[in-house]
């Protein structure tokens, strides 16, 4: 068997004890964005797995939407992702 090479590491092992490999992460072609796919994107780049200008690139995010992305989570947690949920959390 041949492994691709690739920049930085394959695989990261996440604080719950779980991994997250490169094949977790959403499809480049990613258009629609549910809450999931959005979490998976900041946990690979928090921990390691992908750069942030990578993601940024590979996504065609701009680094503001990644940075609101980021402070969702870490303000609320993964729920904050949910487009329903937007509104509650600007009231705050």
């Amino acid at each position: 068997m041949y492994l691709k090479k690739v920049d930085g590491p394959r695989a990261v092992t996440l604080g719950d004890g779980s991994v997250m490999t490169i094949a977790d992460l959403p499809p480049i072609r990613t258009r629609r964005w549910v809450a999931s796919r959005k979490a998976a994107v900041v946990r690979g780049v928090v921990h390691g797995l992908i750069s942030k200008d990578d993601a940024l690139e590979r996504y065609s995010l701009s680094e503001d939407e990644f940075i609101e992305w980021v402070r969702a989570v870490s303000t609320h947690g993964e729920s904050a992702l949910k487009a329903t949920m937007i509104q509650k959390y600007r009231q705050l």
